[in-house]
């Protein structure tokens, strides 16, 4: 499905901008039995100006999931690295919050500032808010700046760097052309079994319950 074709009812910025949206009439079924997604397209990035100069603007991610909660084991939202309104809105609906954090330097800075900003959501806007685990991903472990990254962050967030470590591959990419999921595209893969093992390590952590 091309998301640019979509109708601006058909998105998920229609259910973020619209109290009286049916966001049942949004969701889609993917090709992966069990996941549908809400769609979006270029008119989501205009909601982080809109979402600023609405009173309860933080707020409006949350109102417009809350009707699906029923209906779901689980809800993943996707954030931008930035700190903006979108992201602001993901972290008050949420209940816990995994952090993909890539084994670069520049990514451990900015992720020394994204902690500050969690915890001023957690004692602004939604004191439930958990961070359950730090993701470490693109790891070659090849290369000294990625052992020295993947090192440093082991050693300011010993107790919430999940075990599981997600290296860099080629199939990654493959499978965003492709649309599958690396559990199905290359179920074999070293990339699939990390992801699996990040799983059971999820559910050992009590996440995602």
């Amino acid at each position: 499905m091309n998301a640019h074709s979509l109708s601006l009812e058909q998105t998920v910025y229609y259910a973020l901008m619209t109290p009286t949206a049916d966001i049942d009439q949004i969701v889609l079924k993917s090709s992966v039995a069990g996941l549908d997604f809400l769609p979006a397209n270029r008119d989501l990035g205009t909601a982080e100006t809109t979402l600023g100069a609405e009173i309860g603007g933080q707020q409006y991610l949350k109102r417009a999931l809350t009707p699906l909660k029923e209906f779901y084991d689980v809800i993943l939202i996707d954030c931008q690295p930035t700190m903006g309104q979108l992201t602001i809105n993901a972290l008050v609906a949420s209940d816990e919050v995994i952090v993909p954090l890539q084994c670069e330097y520049f990514a451990l800075h900015g992720f020394i500032e994204l902690k500050g900003n969690l915890d001023k959501v957690k004692s602004f806007l939604n004191p439930d808010l958990k961070l359950i685990g730090i993701l470490a991903t693109m790891y070659d472990r090849k290369t000294l700046h990625n052992r020295e990254v993947l090192s440093a962050i082991l050693e300011k967030y010993p107790e919430d760097v999940f075990e599981t470590i997600i290296a860099k591959t080629i199939r990654f990419p493959e499978t965003t052309v492709v649309g599958e999921p690396i559990t199905s595209y290359a179920s074999s893969s070293g990339g699939a079994a990390s992801y699996r093992r990040l799983a059971r390590e999820l559910i050992a952590r009590g996440g995602a319950q």
